[in-house]
């Protein structure tokens, strides 16, 4: 099953998103879990605001694990994470 997972940064926090980026791709590289889409949310001036997942995931549980052991998550720099299903219908 898919799984979007929503990431939207504190205020005031590119100074430690960007500091635990490297971290954060580094992660991401070792494959934990069927990543099918990711990339940073961006605000209106180009700014990273935040992050957007679509994983491949047994249930909500592999999702909210891979999101917890994420190093930008363990260093505080979400205000809020959802996890939601998702279905792609587009394009076919």
């Amino acid at each position: 099953m898919q799984f979007a997972i929503y990431c939207v940064d504190k205020a005031n926090s590119i100074d430690l998103r960007m500091a635990t980026r490297p971290a954060h791709l580094e992660y991401i590289d070792t494959k934990p879990i069927t990543i099918v889409l990711a990339g940073p949310l961006l605000g209106a001036d180009g700014s990273m605001r935040g992050s957007l997942f679509i994983v491949e995931a047994d249930d909500i549980v592999q999702a909210l694990r891979f999101s917890e052991a994420d190093p930008y998550r363990k260093a505080g720099l979400f205000e809020r994470v959802e996890i939601n299903g998702f279905r792609k219908v587009a394009p076919k």
